[in-house]
């Protein structure tokens, strides 16, 4: 089962690989690799693409838990939203991982980074920098600032990133994203919308200990959701559902 389904409205799990060179892009390699997809995975059905170049192969969005594949110039994205448990995430993902250098011709000599990425997305109607720095808090002395008489938050996003070993290789990153902009505060009229906590792992591969981006990933996997457990979780997730469910 998923752990995390019951926190947030939405939650998703994704995988980026960074290359320094231009991915394939013609006819016959972009479609070998996502018929190999569709070929494993049925369900992925629609295939597209768009006007910025990037090629889609993606599941029925209409089904509420669904999983995508963009290629794009310099970047393979995978993601599964709402997933039934973490380990159809990490199924998933592992296979687009081990499919991928096969078909378009991907090498770690290529490779600048991967990125093992979990969000929580949690609907609301109202302030949402009001409601981020409600439930996170802030530093005293910007509490001070905040609780001036007439002021409104109009922009709270924090955002951290920590090296997780000596040569700085290994990163996490927590960032928060909200969608109130000045108008909506002035106006007073907020549209239903969601607050995204997002939580990276990102490796760079350079001089990295791992051989296949299938081990990195799953070291990656490891480390993300021991941080999402032991801090993330208890520290925005929780604090940040539970002063949304208090205002609605």
């Amino acid at each position: 089962m998923n752990p995390y389904a019951s926190l947030c409205d939405d939650f998703g799990a994704y995988v980026y690989l960074s290359t320094k060179m231009d991915l394939p892009n013609s006819r016959e390699p972009v479609l070998h690799f996502f018929d190999s997809l569709k070929r494993a995975f049925p369900v992925l059905t629609d295939f597209d693409h768009r006007d910025s170049g990037d090629y889609v192969l993606e599941e029925d969005r209409e089904q509420g838990s669904h999983r995508w594949v963009t290629l794009e110039t310099r970047r393979l994205c995978a993601g599964y939203l709402n997933p039934p448990s973490l380990d159809a995430a990490d199924q998933f993902h592992e296979h687009v991982l081990e499919t991928a250098p096969y078909h378009l011709d991907l090498s770690g000599l290529d490779c600048e980074a991967l990125d093992a990425l979990y969000a929580f997305d949690f609907v609301y109607q109202g302030n949402h920098d009001e409601v981020v720095a409600e439930a996170l808090g802030m530093t005293t002395t910007l509490d001070k600032l905040v609780s001036m008489p007439g002021t409104k938050v109009i922009n709270y996003e924090p955002s951290l990133m920590l090296a997780l070993d000596d040569a700085c290789r290994l990163q996490c990153r927590l960032s928060i994203e909200t969608r109130t902009n000045a108008f909506q505060v002035r106006t007073g009229t907020f549209p239903e919308a969601p607050i995204s906590v997002y939580f990276t792992v990102r490796q760079y591969w350079s001089r990295s200990p791992h051989k296949t981006f299938i081990e990195s990933f799953k070291n990656q996997r490891r480390v993300l959701q021991e941080l999402i457990d032991q801090h993330v979780i208890p520290s925005i997730v929780r604090p940040l559902a539970q002063t949304i469910a208090a205002k609605q």
